[in-house]
């Protein structure tokens, strides 16, 4: 989504009053909420339209919460994406030190077939055709019958992918290049501008030079390519085509890094700018909860994902929230499945959203400044037409104050029942939020900041 500004940071202060869900939805804030209680959810009550709604007192100033454990700060750090990368790296070191041994001597007999498993097997856990398999099939197979844990384990395998991409990619710096040629150096490059830093503050460095030079062209074509046609032995080369086109590796690459590229389209989009902060770009047809879109102003370069707000498949439009609006974009047609597309694995969820984090919701607590005024008619509209009895907007702005986020996620957790809590948050509001459900015992996915 669009960046969020210092003002919009509503995850950390003081809750001074909560707005019920039906005058939140209508947005029409309750004028009578000026004193001091103490905060307590009253039990859900059917509101005119039989949905129900979650009431809230007011609250006095809380004292400062006390900082999270060490613990709970480990548990959060080592989460599975280190899991994967340790346990990825640990299988790899393992496999070499066999081959050292003389026990295992594959890798010394194929060490570019080594590597080349490495670096297929990381561009394949982030192929965006494989990830819609990996997720349709959790969410036929397991949605909300298995047991809970295991719906959460699923949810956490599949966001962590990145953890196998990362571990692969790590182990190739790392294998002896004596007896193959020097292309794969290029990731060396590749991995050193994925590197959080680079990544978070010149983003386009990170697209340009580790989505397109590294993974999806350098590291990956030139490597298959000067892999299948150079024998190392021989020192020689085989140009033959159709030697080329007889390697699986060759059908494989194809496979995973073309058939993406050959689902861009340029589209047009109509914009509406309800205020200086955002632009809500409409694009033809419904999209399913939980799909991501790759945009571009180039064809090949600089494609960030957006999270897609959608009525659903049936619906005649989508929508992306961003900034500096274009006429034309150029998209992948082929999307790509986020976090909240395992929404479908629980009975009931909560989905927090501050700033301009709004995406896919079950039960939406949003948290910001200005929220209808920002964001415009449409997007108020689409919560007010689809999420009725289920919705708590927080406006900061107009609340003088900031919400004390963590007492509002557990009332409305215990409240609506709720399995999980998916956030969506700057650093900062993630990382307390986290601390938070973790320390409550509150299941809970945030925004993912990896290596």
């Amino acid at each position: 989504m669009a960046s969020t500004s210092s003002a919009d940071e509503a995850e950390k202060g003081i809750l001074e009053h909560v707005p019920s869900v039906a005058n939140t939805l209508n947005g029409r804030w309750n004028a009578t909420l000026s004193e001091a209680s103490t905060l307590q959810a009253s039990p859900p009550m059917p509101n005119d339209s039989g949905s129900k709604e979650t009431g809230f007192k007011l609250v006095q100033r809380p004292s400062p919460r006390p900082k999270a454990s060490r613990w709970i700060k480990f548990q959060l750090w080592f989460n599975t994406y280190r899991k994967f990368f340790v346990l990825v790296v640990i299988l790899n070191v393992i496999g070499l030190v066999l081959a050292a041994a003389n026990v295992w001597v594959y890798p010394r007999n194929y060490t570019s077939a080594f590597i080349l498993g490495n670096l297929q097997t990381a561009l394949l856990v982030r192929n965006e055709l494989f990830g819609r398999f990996l997720y349709l099939f959790v969410n036929t197979l397991f949605a909300k019958w298995t047991p809970l844990r295991f719906r959460l384990a699923c949810t956490s395998i599949l966001q962590h992918l990145g953890g196998i991409h990362s571990g692969c990619a790590f182990v190739i710096n790392f294998v002896n290049h004596s007896n193959t040629h020097s292309a794969i150096l290029a990731l060396a490059v590749s991995i050193l501008s994925a590197f959080p830093w680079i990544r978070n503050t010149h983003h386009n460095v990170f697209e340009r030079y580790h989505r397109f030079v590294g993974c999806d062209f350098v590291s990956a074509w030139v490597f298959v390519i000067l892999g299948d046609t150079y024998d190392v032995d021989t020192r020689s080369w085989n140009l033959n085509g159709n030697h080329l086109a007889r390697q699986q590796d060759f059908w494989f690459t194809v496979m995973i890094i073309l058939w993406p590229w050959l689902t861009i389209r340029s589209v047009k989009v109509e914009v509406e700018i309800p205020s200086p902060k955002v632009a809500i770009l409409r694009f033809e047809r419904g999209m399913q909860q939980g799909l991501l879109a790759r945009i571009s102003r180039s064809s090949v370069l600089e494609y960030h994902a957006f999270g897609i707000i959608s009525e659903g498949v049936n619906a005649k439009y989508h929508y992306l929230i961003c900034e500096n609006p274009p006429t034309h974009i150029w998209t992948r047609q082929l999307k790509v499945a986020g976090l909240s597309n395992t929404s479908n694995l629980y009975k009931r969820g909560i989905r927090v959203c501050t700033g301009t984090g709004l995406g896919a919701a079950l039960y939406l607590i949003w948290i910001g400044s200005e929220q209808e005024k920002t964001f415009g008619p449409t997007i108020a509209g689409l919560i007010h037409n689809n999420l009725k009895g289920r919705v708590t907007l927080w406006d900061s702005k107009q609340r003088g104050g900031r919400p004390d986020t963590m007492q509002l996620i557990k009332t409305v957790y215990a409240s609506w029942n709720a399995e999980v809590v998916f956030i969506t948050s700057n650093w900062i509001g993630n990382k307390e939020m986290m601390e938070g459900c973790k320390e409550a015992g509150i299941p809970a996915f945030g925004t993912l900041w990896d290596f």
